[in-house]
């Protein structure tokens, strides 16, 4: 073999090594979730590592949805009730006010587009118990619509739908204006259906963090019956109770639908992402 030859062999061991290794490194959590979800109490404290259960204690998963203290199905329904409303309702609301800021000219944009911003200057911890007074006084504690609303806006959505409307095509608009079709003939007609990428990486993404949200739907979500299915997990591990086989197996419950939402849209959020007009 000749030296380049060697050179571009090393090259491609040396890539495959590393990718190997990351491919690992990414995978060891779920191997962890989903090896200690099939071992008992005993096995997941003993001292001896194991790297798989010689009995597989599947009752783990059946007995998650049959313990009266927790009522796991219910808090599921919820998340995914929560997850699905505010998915496509805020990723739609960002792309309408994306496309007023890019396309719409009214007086007083440039000042509205930077109090969005300034929205993303400000932490979540300021303006968490705000929130709360006014979604309390409104009898938002303990209801599902409680714990959606706040999460309705999202302004980092509304720049990024606003970078992708103003690389959008104008002549493709002003044929539609030549049609009739006033600003929501054009964003309805030409503009939404145009983003779709944007929208199913964006939806992707919402549905991803509003499934995962925890504190908010803690404060809110006081009564068992708002519980989602992440304050339904921590009712396993306190200092009252340890359960570690409910926990894992309850975890990995959780995140099979984060799992299957990422494998069904990773394409559109790369592709979403890069048409968003942000370069990097």
């Amino acid at each position: 073999m000749t030296l380049p030859g060697l050179h571009r062999a090393l090259r491609v061991t040396g890539r495959g090594l590393l990718v190997g290794l990351l491919t690992a490194l990414f995978l060891a959590p779920f191997y962890l979730m989903l090896r200690n979800s099939l071992m008992d109490a005993q096995g997941l404290t003993a001292p001896e590592w194991t790297w798989w259960p010689s009995t597989a204690h599947v009752e783990n998963f059946t007995a998650l949805f049959d313990d009266p203290t927790v009522s796991m199905g219910r808090a599921l329904g919820n998340s995914l009730l929560i997850a699905a409303v505010t998915a496509p309702v805020s990723t739609v609301l960002a792309s309408a006010a994306g496309y007023a800021f890019a396309r719409i000219p009214v007086r007083g944009r440039g000042v509205l587009l930077a109090l969005v911003v300034a929205t993303l200057m400000i932490p979540g911890s300021v303006t968490f118990v705000p929130t709360f007074v006014v979604v309390g006084s409104m009898g938002g504690v303990n209801t599902l619509w409680g714990i959606i609303v706040p999460g309705l806006f999202n302004p980092f959505a509304v720049l990024l739908f606003r970078n992708f409307y103003l690389q959008f095509p104008a002549e493709i608009e002003e044929a539609g204006r030549l049609d009739g079709l006033g600003w929501f003939g054009l964003y309805g007609r030409i503009a939404l259906p145009s983003s779709g990428a944007m929208l199913a990486s964006l939806g992707a993404l919402s549905f991803i963090d509003s499934w995962n949200s925890f504190l908010w739907p803690l404060v809110i979500g006081q009564d068992p019956s708002a519980w989602t299915a992440q304050i339904a997990l921590s009712t396993f591990l306190t200092s009252q109770t340890v359960n570690l086989p409910g926990l894992f197996a309850g975890a990995v419950v959780t995140i099979t639908p984060l799992v299957v939402m990422f494998l069904v849209a990773q394409r559109y959020i790369v592709e979403g992402i890069a048409t968003s007009g942000l370069k990097g």
